[in-house]
């Protein structure tokens, strides 16, 4: 691994705390401990030690750890510094640290970039430690820990390590086939092997709806006619203020999006604009808007106020018809859930149907692919593997070369080839301490 400069930054949460932590990481690790603490701490071991500044004032009392390279997070000689978590006691400590020869303040993700360099995590798992750090669910916890935790790079190795074991066969055909030694249809064997890793891509291929769905939420729409009480429901729910609660039919025109945890699903609970013909340019748009969004919707709640008919388009498992305004008069039919947003209601029902719904839209186990980009990868392994197997095999160059390029996606996909247009954009959305 390449030298890299020492660098220093606030790995907990800023702002005032009882303990803060700050890190450092490089090749100049030990003389920054000696210089503040006095000595290096037996390695991983906390050690309580008073920390001085360069003319020997005390800046504050703390625990001092030492991880030496390259059993550490980042690869590097590593150091984190226990103190009270004051700005004040914080400023003074990273300001006499960044003040120090060789050191400098790390940017966004830099630690994290660091050991993916290291090779301390594949590309995978980096994508899902910053999937656990966003995460504000117990799904979205469990998935990106999965994820965090190699299991897709466990997965690709295995994919990855079987194909290479079919080229080997193949380019021992190729290249030994008049060798007593030799035995067999080895291009048959090959192809049949790469069967089962096909098939493994295809399940994996499978969970992305579901993993992409943790991962940013499932969406809920409101929607019906104006005055349904949409947006009375959506602050119902959020338990605050969101939206604008108008007699006026048309007050919501765009989209209004709340983030929910909802028994530990990720919810995105979307308050639309009132379904209608209407001659205003912008209430029309409005209207376009939220029936496409109903479209592409997990799930629909479709609102209808009392004495009114619902627009409901089918029975099916992703809509749930909430009859509104309970407090006015208003009842649920058979099949509906009645609800007030004003006395709450028939909300606790609702919500329970909702996690029902949507529970079963999720899978038991977490899904292996969660981003796009891993999609991709995985998709392009899987239809190489495919072209492969439609070959004759009176044509093994071309076999062998199909493989290599599902090979490739599969590197692709843990970081091994072609990530470089990806890392900026990712370590860029860490905290700087991380």
């Amino acid at each position: 691994m390449k030298a890299h400069p020492t660098i220093v930054a606030l790995s907990s949460g800023a702002g005032r705390a009882g303990v803060a932590v700050v890190r450092v990481s490089g090749p100049s690790v030990r003389f920054v401990i000696e210089t503040i603490a006095g000595s290096v701490p037996e390695a991983r071991r906390a050690a309580y030690r008073a920390l001085r500044d360069g003319d020997g004032a005390i800046i504050d009392h703390g625990l001092v750890l030492f991880f030496p390279a390259p059993a550490s997070f980042t690869g590097e000689d590593v150091a984190e510094f226990h103190i009270h978590g004051s700005r004040a006691v914080l400023s003074r400590l990273l300001s006499v640290l960044a003040a120090l020869p060789g050191l400098r303040l790390a940017e966004a993700g830099e630690f994290t970039r660091r050991a993916f360099e290291a090779g301390k995590l594949d590309l995978a798992a980096v994508e899902g430690l910053a999937d656990l750090i966003d995460s504000e669910t117990e799904w979205q916890r469990r998935q990106a820990l999965r994820q965090m935790e190699g299991a897709l790079g466990q997965a690709a190795a295995e994919w990855r390590s079987a194909l290479i074991k079919a080229m080997t066969l193949i380019e021992a055909e190729i290249d030994f086939s008049d060798e007593g030694d030799v035995a067999g249809p080895l291009i048959a064997e090959a192809v049949a092997g790469c069967q089962g890793v096909l098939g493994s891509l295809r399940v994996a291929l499978g969970s992305f709806a579901a993993g992409e769905r943790v991962r940013e939420g499932f969406v809920v729409v409101l929607a019906g006619p104006p005055n349904a009480g949409k947006s009375s429901l959506l602050n119902a729910i959020a338990r605050r203020d969101v939206a604008i609660v108008s007699p006026i039919a048309g007050t919501t025109r765009d989209a209004i999006e709340v983030r929910l945890d909802l028994g530990g699903i990720p919810v995105v609970l979307v308050d639309t604009a009132g379904l209608r013909e209407s001659s205003d340019e912008i209430e029309a748009e409005g209207v376009r808007r939220a029936r496409q969004r109903a479209d592409n919707a997990d799930l629909v709640l479709r609102l209808r106020p009392p004495d009114s008919e619902t627009d409901r388009k089918d029975s099916g498992t992703t809509e749930i018809v909430v009859a509104t305004k309970l407090d006015l008069g208003g009842s649920a039919r058979p099949g509906e859930v009645g609800v007030s947003a004003i006395t709450g209601s028939g909300l606790p029902e609702l919500m329970a149907l909702i996690a029902s719904r949507l529970g079963k839209l999720g899978q038991a186990e977490p899904a292996l692919v969660t981003r796009e980009r891993q999609r991709v990868a995985v998709a392009d392994a899987a239809a190489a593997i495919e072209r492969a197997a439609q070959l004759p095999h009176e044509q093994p160059e071309l076999i062998a070369e199909e493989l290599r390029l599902a090979v490739r996606a599969l590197e692709r996909l843990i970081g091994k080839v072609d990530v470089e247009d990806v890392l900026d954009s990712l370590f860029s959305g860490f905290c700087i301490g991380k």
